[in-house]
């Protein structure tokens, strides 16, 4: 064995990710990535075990159980009185390795970047990124609940019932459709707060808002199929469309929502459009009874489907909340998504889908394929914390602590950023949208706002025709009274500053 490859051996075996295994362990993985890297190559005698070991200064057995090991694997081959020899079976391609980088260890050799073999969809996605969401409270991320007042304890205790109850059946695979309390308590709620018309088998439990938006677009439409959104609409909506190679077309909203007239003289052809009625996102207007109406009828010439998403209609602060499209829609061709993310926590991962009947399935079938259900303890916990009044009670809560917040994101735009923007109250929700003034930049601001540590999500990526408004979406929810002024103040400061690219 040459220096150079001894010492790229001895590398590899002080490799500190390799720090936790058996000293046998290392020495074979460290020779076998030798072969494979093609530095050692198929007919290269090894040196005996004696002679290694000496070298490495380890134990004659340690290398003997490596060796062995190797032998196993059908990387080494061990002729009696000959030796040990890299295998001659691995073939060509480690001889082709080893001719084009010589004897190099492969720690230092070039490794030229090579494009990912994806599929048209594939680098679409790449090209087009992900969805990032918040894994830490931040002024001012969007779509945050507060968190430090979850009732845990409560929580705990029912959960701690549900697993005593079931037993080793909460442990095996679930329904795909959802755990049937769940489904019933889920629909006594829609029916009784949101106006719906739902039974529990037309529920069907999931993972979030995405995963339903991703079924909806893989079950209702091909690829290159046009699909109706308003414009501004959901950022992550849109990813979930584009992922699934649908043709958006947008549709305008002003302050009373979705523009129906627009609806109407569409001519894409589409026959499913994605709204968020009861609080729009992100201007926060509520669409109009008139609308709504004419929006379901739209629906039924179509013979369309709408895909309402109620993301956030528990928390309306001024007036009584407006019922649910699903509600109205005597045709039935409505999809109503809902999310315990917001009103409860966002690592709870549990959304659901209320489907016409003729929906729910393939709907089922779709989500069975995906991911096969949701995890049964935790459906079984929350159906138990709906039924004895505690969901109602924390969202009631919620709700009060929200309204304070919210007027105190107001009070500390015009206080702190008075001329910079200017703030719109939203009669519901979990954020404020705030309009920049003239002269203001988006991009900057963003970047100014990073530097202080505060996120500011922009507006004008939420449109996809121009003019999109230049603005901010702040999050109000997750922060006290105290931390809203706080990050406020550090915001505008920070805005203060001359920006340096």
């Amino acid at each position: 064995m040459l220096s150079i490859e001894l010492e790229t051996l001895k590398i590899h075996i002080a490799d500190p990710k390799l720090a936790s295994l058996e000293l046998r362990v290392r020495v074979q993985r460290a020779l076998r990535q030798l072969i494979l890297n093609g530095v050692l190559a198929p007919g290269c005698r090894l040196p005996a075990t004696r002679t290694l070991s000496q070298s490495l200064s380890v134990s004659r057995d340690t290398v003997e159980m490596a060796y062995v090991q190797l032998q196993l694997d059908g990387y080494i081959c061990r002729r009696e009185g000959s030796g040990s020899f890299v295998s001659d079976k691995l073939g060509a391609g480690l001889l082709g390795t080893r001719k084009r980088h010589g004897s190099l260890p492969a720690a230092l050799r070039p490794k030229a970047a090579q494009p990912a073999a994806l599929s048209g969809r594939g680098a679409d996605i790449l090209a087009n990124g992900g969805v990032s969401d918040q894994q830490v409270v931040k002024a001012f991320a969007t779509g945050l609940p507060e968190t430090r007042t979850f009732p845990v304890e409560t929580w705990e205790r029912l959960q701690r019932q549900a697993s005593k109850d079931c037993r080793s059946s909460v442990l095996l695979h679930g329904d795909p459709q959802g755990a049937e309390p769940l489904r019933q308590a889920i629909a006594d709620y829609l029916n009784l707060e949101r106006g719906a018309r739902v039974t529990a088998d037309q529920v069907l439990v999931l993972t979030s808002t995405r995963q339903a938006l991703f079924l909806c677009a893989q079950v209702l439409a091909d690829a290159n199929q046009p699909i109706l959104m308003e414009d501004p609409g959901y950022f992550g909506a849109r990813k979930a469309f584009e992922m699934a190679q649908l043709k958006i077309v947008p549709v305008p909203v002003d302050e009373k929502g979705l523009r129906t007239d627009r609806l109407r003289a569409d001519r894409s052809g589409a026959n499913t459009i994605y709204v968020t009625p009861s609080h729009q996102y992100p201007t926060g207007a509520t669409l109009a009874l008139e609308r709504r109406l004419e929006l379901t009828a739209w629906a039924a010439e179509r013979q369309g489907w709408i895909i309402e998403d109620d993301y956030d209609s528990q928390f309306h602060y001024e007036g009584l909340p407006t019922a649910c499209v699903q509600g109205l829609d005597t045709f039935q061709r409505t999809i109503y998504l809902g999310t315990f993310s917001k009103s409860l926590y966002p690592g709870l991962r549990m959304g659901y889908m209320v489907l016409p009947h003729e929906l729910v399935k393939p709907m089922t079938y779709a989500r069975s394929i995906l991911d096969g259900h949701t995890p049964q303890i935790a459906q079984l916990t929350l159906a138990r914390f709906m039924d004895a009044g505690h969901f109602g009670a924390h969202v009631r809560s919620m709700r009060k602590i929200y309204a304070v917040r919210r007027e105190a994101m107001a009070h500390a735009v015009q206080r702190h950023l008075s001329g910079i923007v200017t703030a719109h109250l939203p009669p519901g929700g979990l954020q404020m949208p705030c309009l920049l003034a003239e002269g203001w930049s988006e991009q900057d601001t963003i970047r100014q706002a990073a530097r202080a540590g505060i996120q500011l999500p922009g507006l004008s990526r939420l449109y996809a025709r121009p003019p999109a408004a230049a603005g901010w979406l702040l999050g109000f929810a997750a922060l006290t009274p105290h931390e809203i002024d706080t990050a406020t103040r550090r915001l505008a400061k920070a805005i203060a500053q001359p920006f340096a690219a």
